[in-house]
């Protein structure tokens, strides 16, 4: 029977029975996007609870982005799959809701394929989802099996779907309470679809001719990696190796923890090895480096969680977004209308680094279509006054892309800072003392809303330590994300000043700090 995925009402379920059948946010939509702290070059909702991206495909010249979103409030509730499309990654248009809760049943993360063969029997081309249901009686009643896997397919290219109603696809087996947010993909060389499924500490593979009928293929990560909370939203895919062989690749595994992350909370680590068709092993020069208890992190700034990937985009290239938050704070966060935004989109490449396997990200190109005034920044000094980059470039630092090259010296800190009226700054740079890329929202404004958001500065150690300092910085009403030295390090932070940042200075306080070339750009908001 062919039945649209509705939300129905539970006297039971306080919260879920609150919820109405909606096909449009029901808090008021903003005209303007003009909210205090509202992004004007990421993705956010216009109203509502958005959470982590998921069921990432391209189809038919569309990006389409689905993301965990409750359109009732602006705090966390019961999950729907919110929708927007793109054609560049950088302009979106907001969708209907794709998938909403049922009764006593929430739609959790999943992931989207274009099943071009027609395995599934739903028709050539359709969209298919699978995704986690989570049975919130089930889990008030201490039952370990209340996560399960489900279909869900679409014949209009994503703007309706259909769930398939045979039961879970994927049955949770009870061998532990997490088990969900499945990624798909079809592995040519075995002929069948590869789902990989988180499960508490690990990841599982299971194996499929029809997404339909599911096997058992093995597991990883329990004696590897970070465990400072359950294992979520997994992504798996081929990379080529930039600076390999022509023909080389391996295969990254990214893994979401909740707890762990370098500089606090939770982050997205990631594995380099090989994959089989049936197990997933280590590369012998990665194995080192995450024995147990210690991670990898895709990111090293604090606001950069689940992050996920577009696996057939038009050129091949494989495209990251993630949730710009951090579970420690993330229901706190100020707020009007909305709560929750996305990072950039980047390209991912796999680069071996003096025997380091490292990811490498790079803002999507066209990002650069937003650069509406460019201004050439002249070599100088940076010891002394700071240098008033609002002033000599005319450039709203709320809306700014900074790209740098300085020498740093030996000592001291180099870097930008915005700031405001009120004597809230920001800081981000390089520390030549202690060779450590920094990002310090400390003093950016007033975070009694939470004990956790500003504790410490954020450091990480430079992957490429010689050579100028090179940064690509982009800056929005409320974030920063550094990229340095050609995206082996990357560095994303909130922050939440009383007023907005709308000064922006080049400083640096060592004797031989000094800018060697610089672009700053002024960039146009994405909103109509």
């Amino acid at each position: 029977m062919r039945r649209r995925l509705l939300l129905a009402a539970s006297a039971s379920l306080p919260w879920l029975g609150a919820c109405r059948t909606v096909r449009e946010p029901l808090l008021p939509p903003s005209s303007s996007y003009l909210e205090p702290h509202r992004p004007q070059f990421h993705f956010t909702p216009a109203a509502g609870w958005m959470g982590n991206p998921t069921g990432l495909v391209f189809h038919k010249g569309l990006y389409h982005l689905f993301y965990q979103y409750h359109p009732n409030s602006k705090d966390w509730g019961p999950m729907h799959w919110g929708h927007a499309t793109s054609r560049d990654l950088v302009h979106w248009e907001p969708q209907p809701i794709a998938l909403q809760p049922e009764e006593k049943v929430v739609a959790f993360s999943g992931s989207v394929v274009v099943d071009a063969a027609n395995t599934a029997g739903f028709g050539a081309g359709a969209l298919v989802a699978l995704y986690t249901r989570h049975d919130v009686e089930a889990q008030r009643d201490g039952r370990r099996d209340h996560e399960s896997q489900h279909l869900a397919y679409s014949e209009d290219g994503g703007r309706s779907w259909i769930p398939f109603d045979d039961g879970p696809v994927i049955a949770n087996p009870g061998s532990a309470k997490d088990f969900r947010d499945p990624k798909l993909f079809w592995h040519e060389p075995k002929r069948r679809w590869v789902a990989v499924v988180a499960v508490g500490d690990h990841v599982e593979f299971w194996g499929s001719p029809d997404l339909k009928r599911w096997t058992w293929l093995s597991d990883f990560g329990r004696r590897a990696g970070g465990h400072g909370g359950a294992w979520e939203c997994p992504d798996f895919f081929p990379l080529p190796v930039e600076n390999g062989a022509a023909d080389e690749l391996r295969w990254v595994l990214l893994c979401s923890v909740g707890y762990g992350a370098p500089n606090g909370g939770s982050g997205t680590q990631y594995f380099v090895g090989d994959f089989d068709g049936d197990h997933f092993t280590l590369d012998p020069a990665f194995e080192p480096e995450v024995p147990f208890g210690r991670a990898v992190w895709l990111d090293q700034g604090r606001d950069h969680y689940a992050g996920v990937t577009w696996p057939n985009g038009p050129d091949g290239q494989r495209i990251l977004i993630a949730w710009m938050n951090n579970w420690d704070y993330a229901s706190q966060v100020p707020a009007s209308s909305w709560r929750g935004a996305m990072t950039l989109p980047v390209t991912l490449a796999l680069r071996r680094q003096e025997w380091v396997w490292r990811l490498v990200t790079r803002p999507v190109a066209a990002l650069e279509s937003l650069r509406a005034q460019t201004v050439n920044l002249t070599p100088m000094a940076l010891r002394g006054a700071p240098f008033d980059l609002s002033q000599a470039t005319g450039i709203d630092p709320r809306a700014m892309e900074l790209e740098l090259a300085i020498d740093p010296g030996t000592v001291g800190r180099c870097g930008v800072e915005l700031s405001n009226a009120h004597g809230e700054r920001y800081r981000v740079g390089f520390d030549a003392t202690q060779q450590l890329y920094f990002s310090d929202r400390t003093q950016a404004g007033d975070y009694q809303f939470s004990k956790s958001f500003a504790v410490a500065v954020h450091t990480a150690s430079r992957p490429v330590p010689r050579g100028p300092v090179r940064m690509r910085l982009h800056f929005d009403a409320s974030s920063a994300e550094l990229f340095a030295d050609d995206g082996t390090l990357q560095m994303t932070d909130q922050f939440f000043p009383t007023e907005d940042f709308t000064i922006a200075k080049l400083f640096g306080e060592g004797p031989g700090a000094r800018l060697l070339s610089g672009r700053a750009h002024r960039l146009a908001r994405i909103w109509p």
